[in-house]
């Protein structure tokens, strides 16, 4: 089984780490300044800055 990829507001972290702000059309257009947050395993996502946003892990 593999871990979820995208995460919305409220859900717990699955691991620890920097998350960032992933939306409808981020692949075409991007997000100017999305929103970061580092988190530790447990604890909830903020809300977005947009309902169409979700979280995912950033890349290293």
């Amino acid at each position: 089984m593999g871990e979820f990829t995208l995460f919305s507001p409220g859900d717990k972290a699955p691991n620890d780490g920097t998350y960032i702000e992933d939306g409808v059309n981020s692949f075409h257009m991007g997000i100017q300044n999305p929103k970061k947050v580092h988190l530790e395993k447990g604890q909830r996502f903020p809300d977005t800055t947009n309902h169409e946003r979700k979280w995912k892990k950033m890349p290293k």
